[in-house]
């Protein structure tokens, strides 16, 4: 079943709306030029495309970029008008940056006028995803909503997960796109890399550097038939989309194109599209030296002859997270007017590879089929293929698939957390209610908290220590889990880890080499930007890191929601193995616990605790690092290799309401909604669930609505486990610690303790005591959570014999 685009909203430097943005590109104009949104001084270049867009009191601009181009596109596709249940609707988003500039902001008053003077409500939308609860608050939508931000290939990204909704019918329409601002971070950081052009950027032809730009673009998907039954326009087909890794190097693309070539094949083979079928490419079209030497060569090397290539890039500069979409955008465009988009700044005209690119000027042309490239830091790659609705060339990304869905199981998994630095370690703690939370971190103008730190050097075994030293802390407790995972469950030979997909969840960015940059920067001015900390500042850092020391090459993507990442990100591996796009994915999860994130939190009123996480009882929580790596295969691959199976993956419920961003309603409906979706998919009631892996952290906030959200979705009486009484708060990575205590219950029948139950007594019914407990589990969910109320839930169902 075909999936279309309905709608799209886009705001670069060309213009704040869709229209005035294409008109441009089809005139050949730049809008590169001096910027005024960044301060420049002392950088090698003062050129970049700056949005045409004021910024509103109180509002992040990265916010009022995407809920600007969102609003857009949710009008142009009339969805108000639908018919469609909110709760149906999804809303997936990719970015890099976020709000940086309000996190740069309060950065500096940090740094400069200490921690009591640094403004808390700044922090209010610091996570990152904090920008998909904006857009769906400005929208009025409810379903499942997740944030990717696989860097520069993050909106890419974010329109393939939206299409695997789809496609799985858990959304009956998407809102998807990417969006990101101008920002010190990246002026700085790709200056300190010598990457950027003096000059506006010439793509394929003098390859100078890149020029930062700016923006937003979405587009609303929805399946075919449901838009012909309203009678939406479909403006252009999704047709597939393709992702890879290159495991070659954090910055620099494989020189080969190898990478690049993976992604574009799989797209096309998802399309059902021969290469002789593709009418033009979007390409990366970065301007730097080494992408317009290995792009080229991977176009070549697939299409026999390439058809026309372009970069939009040279008129509104590299977006960033808001790039594949802003350009997917431009292929729905193109294909709709049957038109071209120029390449500018080219010179001579012509390209040193040999290419078409469009130069100087549109080019009417048959535009059926188009595919969009996008790249990025950690050597992920992302290709989208989009064509003319209802066209004869190919099947449709969406047409049904030639097999059965796969059963997906568990093979393998690995935790460690705090003091636990072995996954042994970590199951006697959860078995015994012994937390690992117990160092302490000295807080200026505060005084010292508790916290849970793993120790890096017990990180060392099973990682090149080189390797390691390029790390950042949550790279290397990526790296530290899936080292254990190995350890626990055997290193995959060579040919199986080129074909090992890699998922990455993290809930924050990378804290601790976004703080050495940018105290760097507020400290010396440009001179004080570190090259060798940038890198590890993009989201999915650690991602590459693991797939370079693994040589994983198959499909990637980083997902950043939240407390919600974990089960996200084995969300979307589930998806594509479930559907034959993948055999075998590492779902990693991981966060650090840096000192920036316990200032951070020290202002907040009742956050913290000043003893131990007690759920269900108040009292605040406990900050601490950890990292779990999961295995996740199809069945039949695991029998092939007759792997034993520790659980199947039995379903998942993706909820949301409209608290906004760092809200969390009281009531528990969504978060029941997620885990009723759960149980109704895995084909499970209430009564057959023997175990609940919980979310609560010591916060009424939280701990009484999941407490109300069990009761809606009739768990009340069901055995539950608060695991962070033991891990502390992991962010991003909590989820995998619920899983971990579900696994270990189905195989051994311990189940998990909840540490300081006795400060709680009759609040959760089920509440497995401090003592912990022996039963069978046959069935298990885990919670989760995000502030701004986004809610995943997971039953994971013991293997038949």
């Amino acid at each position: 079943m075909a999936v279309v685009i309905t709608g799209i909203g886009l705001i670069t430097a060309l213009g704040a709306d869709t229209e005035t943005c294409w008109t441009g590109m089809k005139q050949g104009r730049s809008a590169l030029g001096p910027v005024e949104a960044v301060d420049t001084e002392g950088l090698s270049t003062r050129v970049g495309g700056e949005a045409p867009y004021k910024d509103r009191p109180g509002v992040d601009r990265c916010l009022g970029l995407a809920t600007a181009a969102a609003g857009e596109a949710v009008d142009a596709a009339r969805l108000a008008a639908a018919g469609y249940d909110p709760d149906r609707v999804g809303v997936v988003v990719g970015s890099s940056l976020g709000t940086i500039r309000t996190m740069e902001r309060w950065h500096r008053q940090y740094l400069t006028q200490g921690l009591r003077k640094a403004d808390v409500r700044l922090l209010t939308g610091y996570a990152l995803h904090s920008v998909a609860d904006a857009v769906a608050a400005a929208t009025g939508l409810t379903g499942p909503r997740t944030l990717l931000s696989n860097a520069c290939a993050a909106g890419a990204v974010a329109i393939g997960y939206g299409l695997e909704l789809l496609r799985a019918d858990e959304a009956d329409a998407v809102l998807v796109g990417g969006v990101d601002p101008l920002a010190g971070l990246s002026f700085h950081g790709f200056n300190s890399l010598g990457a950027l052009d003096r000059e506006p950027c010439s793509p394929y032809s003098r390859s100078g550097g890149l020029t930062l730009g700016e923006g937003a673009g979405f587009l609303v998907l929805e399946r075919a038939p449901g838009a012909a039954r309203r009678g939406a326009p479909a403006i252009a087909e999704l047709a597939g989309y393709g992702l890879s890794t290159d495991a070659h190097h954090q910055t620099a693309p494989d020189p080969g194109g190898r990478g690049a070539l993976r992604a574009m094949k799989a797209a096309l083979r998802d399309a059902g599209v021969a290469a002789a079928d593709v009418d033009y490419i979007n390409g990366h079209g970065t301007g730097t030296p080494a992408n317009d030497s290995v792009e080229p060569r991977a176009i070549a090397a697939l299409f026999k002859p390439a058809p026309p290539v372009s970069s939009t890039k040279s008129m509104v500069g590299h977006t960033l997270g808001a790039a594949g979409a802003v350009e997917a955008a431009c292929c729905a465009l193109a294909i709709r007017d049957q038109m071209l988009p120029p390449t500018v700044h080219t010179e001579k005209g012509a390209s040193p590879s040999g290419l078409d690119i469009v130069a100087e000027q549109a080019r009417p042309a048959t535009v059926d089929v188009a595919v969009s490239n996008s790249f990025a830091f950690g050597g992920n790659n992302a290709a989208l293929v989009l064509r003319t609705p209802g066209s004869g060339r190919g099947r449709g990304a969406s047409a049904e698939p030639a097999e059965a869905p796969q059963d997906v199981v568990i093979t393998g998994i690995a935790g460690i957390a705090g003091s636990a630095v072995t996954h042994d370690a970590l199951v006697r703690a959860l078995v015994d209610g012994e937390p690992v939370y117990r160092d302490t971190v000295d807080v200026p103008e505060y005084g010292p908290r508790t916290v849970g730190r793993v120790d890096r050097a017990a990180l060392t075994r099973g990682i090149n220590p080189a390797a390691l030293r390029k790390m950042d802390p949550t790279g290397a407790l990526a790296a530290g889990a899936v080292a254990e995972l190995h350890r626990r469950h055997g290193r995959p030979p060579r040919h199986v880890a080129d074909e090992t997909g890699l998922i990455f969840a993290t809930g924050l960015i990378p804290g601790t080499p976004v703080e050495s940059f940018h105290r760097g920067v507020v400290l010396h001015g440009a001179s004080g930007a570190n090259p060798k900390h940038f890198p590890n500042t993009v989201v999915n850092a650690a991602v590459g890191h693991v797939a370079i020391l693994h040589r994983f090459r198959g499909v990637t993507a980083t997902v950043c929601s939240g407390g919600t990442s974990a089960l996200g990100a084995l969300h979307y591996a589930y998806r594509l193995i479930r559907r034959g796009a993948a055999r075998r994915i590492t779902v990693v999860m991981a966060d650090d616990c840096p000192e920036i994130l316990v200032a951070g939190h020290v202002k907040i009123p009742g956050f913290l605790s000043a003893g131990d996480v007690r759920p269900y009882a108040g009292g605040g929580t406990v900050l601490s690092s950890g990292a779990v790596a999961v295995q996740l295969e199809s069945a039949a691959q695991a029998r092939e290799s007759g792997t034993p199976a520790l659980g199947r993956v039995a379903g998942f419920g993706l909820a949301s309401d409209l608290s906004g961003i760092a809200g969390l309603r009281g009531d528990g409906r969504a978060w029941s909604r997620s885990l009723t979706q759960a149980m109704r998919a895995a084909s499970v009631t209430p009564d057959d669930i023997d175990l609940v892996a919980a979310a609560a952290l010591g916060r009424p906030a939280v701990d009484d609505a999941e407490a109300g959200a069990l009761t809606l979705a009739g768990l009340s009486g069901t055995a539950v486990t608060a695991v962070k009484s033991v891990v502390g708060e992991t962010q991003g990575s909590a989820g995998g610690f619920g899983l971990v205590a579900a696994l270990e219950a189905m195989g051994s029948g311990r189940i998990a303790a909840t540490a300081g139950t006795g400060h709680a007594p009759g609040a959760v019914p089920g509440l497995v005591p401090s003592s912990g407990a022996v039963a069978p589990v046959a069935h298990a969910v885990v919670s989760s959570f995000a502030y701004g109320a986004s809610h995943v839930a997971m039953v994971v169902s013991r293997c038949a014999p």
